[in-house]
């Protein structure tokens, strides 16, 4: 047996980042089936305790090391409504894969990477295409859901195989939330993620787009003029946060969210075959360290940026970013100014950003989140030049719905506040995801959505068996 875990083939950095490909290129049968006979079936699967969607993860490796691939395919979407998506997107190295046990004295088996492999062979050989409910559980009521992001998809998913009708409101034109906006296509290629809701609309899924709850309906009229029994709220957290500093609003000064959105949703790295132009220039920095600070870094490059940095106020250490991410980021030319702060963006007369006014920082005490506190080293101000400059420090929930529903209360920060359940306040309203935790990760996201939807049928199921309660 390996020590070592299989290596994952990928694009050659001097290659990808010039294109918009898929980085990672799968592995074929051969070594998907070896690294899968390195996992050693523990009876106490540790692996599966780390899944936020408990996915049998033995049983499914365990198949496909016996060549079963439908049945392995069966295990996963027993659980996982999105297996092709969080085999790409999931931080396994911080979940399943940080549990298995042989980490302790090696490289843990790639979870991740085998769900990916069986996802995508289940799709090419069309295996796995989503069961209907059975004849009896079918019409056992309606659900609105507001959002197609992960936790949307996974309720609609979990919600339509026991057999209730689901229909899906999303604002955009296209659903899939974050996944089709923020995920860019190197990393998650759109057509998987097509394919994802396919198999939901295989299910009965209904999916109505352009439609911005709060305003085409408002969840109350949802529950009370148009017949649904329960409404599920997963919009996630679109509101971009800014620093505040002057130049912010000079001309080649983008938020993470608009900057994506237009790279990936509107496909700005398709122009000039689309009409939707983004506009790179040869220096491009980005605040922030997170994932999405890094989509955004790697994306710039792909555009035509000469230079991109990512400028971050902690070290390299305490960087949200997957450890993944930042070794492509790296390999691909961009440049980590750590222990660096934005104080001021300077602009040139015609409006346009030309260079960033930073300080130095040196790390003190550790704070609330357990990191240590970044603190100014005084007379320490150089200029960074930057033409392009993408503010990636998070964001917040859009506070529509909020403000529009009667009944349901929300925190100081605008998330709703919903229990493990997702119950919020208001009877037969139910959330999940970033909508209610702030920014977090997929399947998290996913976790949430199921934990809703098994909320879901039980306040259905409670209501139809007192109705007068």
């Amino acid at each position: 047996m390996p020590v070592d875990r299989h290596p994952m083939p990928e694009q050659p950095a001097g290659v990808r980042n010039k294109n918009f490909d898929e980085v990672a290129l799968g592995y074929d049968l051969e070594t998907a089936f070896a690294e899968a006979g390195r996992c050693l079936q523990c009876q106490n699967a540790l692996c599966q305790t780390g899944c936020p969607v408990n996915i049998d993860i033995p049983r499914f490796i365990k198949n496909l090391r016996e060549k079963d691939m439908a049945s392995s395919i069966a295990v996963l979407k027993s659980k996982n409504s999105l297996p092709a998506v969080c085999g790409r997107v999931c931080p396994q190295e911080s979940q399943c894969e940080e549990k298995c046990v042989l980490g302790r004295r090696g490289q843990p088996i790639a979870i991740g990477r085998l769900e990916r492999f069986v996802a995508d062979y289940a799709r090419e050989q069309q295996l796995g295409l989503a069961p209907a409910a059975a004849a009896e559980e079918k019409n056992r009521g309606k659900v609105a859901i507001v959002g197609s992001g992960p936790a949307g998809l996974t309720v609609a998913g979990d919600l339509s195989r026991m057999g209730y009708g689901v229909t899906i409101f999303e604002a955009l034109h296209e659903p899939g939330g974050v996944l089709m906006y923020g995920i860019p296509q190197f990393r998650l290629p759109k057509e998987i993620v097509q394919y994802e809701i396919s198999q939901l609309k295989l299910l009965g899924v209904k999916i109505e787009v352009n439609m911005v709850i709060g305003r085409s309906y408002t969840i109350g009229e949802l529950l009370e003029e148009e017949g649904f029994d329960a409404v599920f709220i997963g919009t996630g957290a679109g509101l971009p946060h800014f620093m505040n500093i002057p130049g912010e609003n000079l001309n080649g000064v983008y938020s993470a969210n608009e900057f994506l959105t237009r790279a990936n949703l509107m496909r700005s790295y398709k122009f000039p075959f689309v009409a939707t132009p983004l506009v790179v220039g040869k220096k491009a920095a980005v605040i922030g360290a997170g994932n999405v600070a890094v989509d955004a870094a790697r994306t710039a490059k792909r555009l035509g940026a000469d230079a991109v940095s990512i400028v971050y106020r902690r070290s390299e250490k305490e960087m949200p970013a997957r450890n993944e991410e930042i070794e492509h980021a790296k390999e691909e030319g961009i440049v980590f100014h750590l222990l660096t702060y934005p104080v001021k963006i300077i602009g040139n007369d015609k409006g346009w950003a030309t260079a960033m006014e930073c300080v130095r920082m040196e790390l003190g005490e550790p704070d609330a989140s357990g990191r240590r506190s970044p603190k100014e080293i005084k007379n320490s101000n150089f200029l960074l030049d930057a033409d392009t400059v993408i503010v990636a420090i998070g964001q917040g929930p859009n506070p529509l719905i909020p403000t529009t529903t009667k009944g349901m209360d929300a925190n100081k920060r605008g998330n709703i506040i919903a229990d493990e359940n997702g119950r919020t306040t208001r009877d037969g309203v139910f959330a999940g995801g970033d909508i209610v935790t702030g920014a977090a990760t997929v399947i998290s996201a996913m976790g949430a959505g199921k934990a809703a939807a098994k909320s879901i049928h039980e306040y259905i199921m409670s209501k139809r068996a007192n109705p007068d309660k």
